[in-house]
C-alpha cells in the first residue's frame, strides 16, 4: 500500500471520544435543616361594638345628671347672688348682680370645654366611664341641695323669678309660721286629737275634690275646732256650712250618691265643704289666701269676687291696703293649723317653732297648698 494514501487514512480516521462512564452512585445532598413550623394564631373575632340603642341610652342619661346638676347649680348661685346683692341701686345692686350672670355663664362655657375633652379621655376606656363621671357630678351638686342653705337660695331663687307673686307667697307664709309659733301646744294637741273621729270622712272628701287634706283639716279646726254644732249665725255641722251656691250642693250629693244632703252628717258636711273650697280657689284663679277668703266671705255682698273688683284689687299684694274690713286673719288661722295637721301626720308630733332648727325643718317641710 503506497505511503501517501496510507497518510491520507490516517489523517482522516480521528481518534474516537471517550465517553464519562455513567456514574454508579449519586453523591449525598447536603440539606438545610427545616425551620419549625410557625403556629398560626387565628385573630380573634372583632367585638362586637355597642348597639345603637346602648349608646344612645348611655348618652341619655349623661345629658340627664349633667342638665339636673347644672340646673341645681344656677338655682344656687342666682339664688345666692339675689339675695347677696339684692335692692335697686344701680352700682351695689343691679350691676354686680349682672356680673355674676355673665360670670356664671363664662364659667359654664369653661366647663362645657373641660367636659367635653375630659369625656373623650373617658369614652376611650370604656363606654360607662362617661354616665358615671356625669352621675358623681350630680350626686355632689345633690348633696349640696339637701344642705339648710339650699333651701333659702332656692326661696330667694324663687323671688327673683316669682315676682310680685312669690313676694306675697312668702309674705304669707312667715305670717303662718309665725301665728303656728303663738299656739300652745297643749291645746294644739287636743285640737288633733279631736279631728281623729273625723278623718275617714275629711280624707274621702279631700280625695273626692282632689284638695289638699290638710287644708281640709284646716278649715274644720278654724271652723268649729272639730266640735260639729249648728252656730247662731246659721252655720251648721263641721264646716259651718252657711249658704253654699246650688251646684255646689248639687256636685256633693252626686258625689256621695244620694238624693238630698243632710248637713249634720260629718261626711256630707265635709263633701260641701269641699267642693265649696275648690268652687272658691278655682274662682280666685288658685290663689290660696283669696280662695280662703273667699269660702269664709261666702256669697254675701256678691262675694270676693265683687269685692276685689269694687276695689280694684287683682291679687294678694293689691288687696292688702282694704283688709282692715275683710277678715284677714282667716286664711292665716286656717294655714297655721292646717301646718299643725302636716307636722303631726309627717313626724308624729308637734314641734316647737323656736326649739333648736325646728323653724328651718318646718319651712322646709312647707305650708299646705302654699
Amino acid at each position: 500500500m503506497p505511503m501517501n494514501k496510507l497518510d491520507k487514512t490516517v489523517k482522516k480516521t480521528k481518534p474516537a471520544t471517550r465517553k464519562k462512564p455513567p456514574a454508579t452512585a449519586t453523591a449525598p445532598r447536603t440539606t438545610k435543616p427545616r425551620a419549625p413550623a410557625k403556629k398560626t394564631i387565628k385573630a380573634l373575632p372583632p367585638q362586637p361594638s355597642a348597639s345603637l340603642q346602648h349608646r344612645l341610652t348611655l348618652m341619655g342619661i349623661e345629658v340627664l345628671v349633667l342638665t339636673a346638676g347644672a340646673v341645681g347649680l344656677i338655682i344656687i348661685l342666682l339664688g345666692y347672688s339675689a339675695s347677696r346683692f339684692s335692692g335697686t341701686a344701680f352700682f351695689s345692686s343691679l350691676l354686680p348682680f349682672a356680673m355674676g350672670i355673665l360670670i356664671v355663664v363664662l364659667v359654664a362655657a369653661v366647663f362645657l370645654i373641660v367636659w367635653w375633652r375630659v369625656r373623650a379621655w373617658l369614652h376611650s376606656k370604656t363606654l360607662f366611664w362617661v354616665p358615671a363621671a356625669a352621675a358623681v357630678l350630680f350626686i355632689s351638686t345633690g348633696a349640696w341641695a339637701l344642705q339648710d342653705d339650699f333651701s333659702q337660695a332656692l326661696g330667694h331663687f324663687k323671688v327673683l323669678v316669682g315676682g310680685k307673686q312669690e313676694a306675697g307667697r312668702v309674705t304669707l307664709a312667715h305670717q303662718v309660721f309665725a301665728a303656728y309659733r303663738r299656739y300652745d301646744n297643749a291645746q294644739l294637741q287636743k285640737l288633733v286629737d279631736r279631728a281623729q273621729a273625723f278623718s275617714p270622712a275629711i280624707e274621702e272628701a279631700a280625695k273626692a275634690f282632689d284638695v289638699d287634706r290638710h287644708l281640709l283639716y284646716g278649715l274644720a279646726a278654724t271652723e268649729s275646732s272639730f266640735l260639729p254644732r249648728d252656730s247662731k249665725d246659721g252655720g251648721r255641722g263641721l264646716f259651718q256650712i252657711t249658704l253654699v251656691p246650688k251646684n255646689i250642693m248639687s256636685q256633693a250629693a252626686r258625689r256621695l250618691s244620694v238624693s238630698e244632703l243632710s248637713l249634720t252628717d260629718p261626711q256630707h258636711n265635709a263633701f260641701v265643704a269641699a267642693a265649696t273650697f275648690k268652687f272658691y280657689l278655682e274662682q280666685m284663679r288658685g290663689d290660696l289666701f283669696l280662695g280662703l277668703l273667699a269660702y269664709n266671705i261666702g256669697p254675701a255682698n256678691g262675694g270676693l269676687r265683687f269685692i276685689m273688683q269694687q276695689y280694684g284689687a287683682t291679687d294678694f299684694i293689691t288687696i292688702q291696703p282694704y283688709l282692715q274690713q275683710l277678715p284677714r286673719d282667716y286664711p292665716v288661722r286656717v294655714l297655721s293649723y292646717a301646718l299643725a295637721f302636716k307636722l303631726w301626720q309627717n313626724e308624729g308630733k308637734l314641734p316647737a317653732y323656736e326649739e333648736g332648727n325646728n323653724a328651718v325643718r318646718i319651712q322646709r317641710l312647707g305650708i299646705p297648698g302654699l
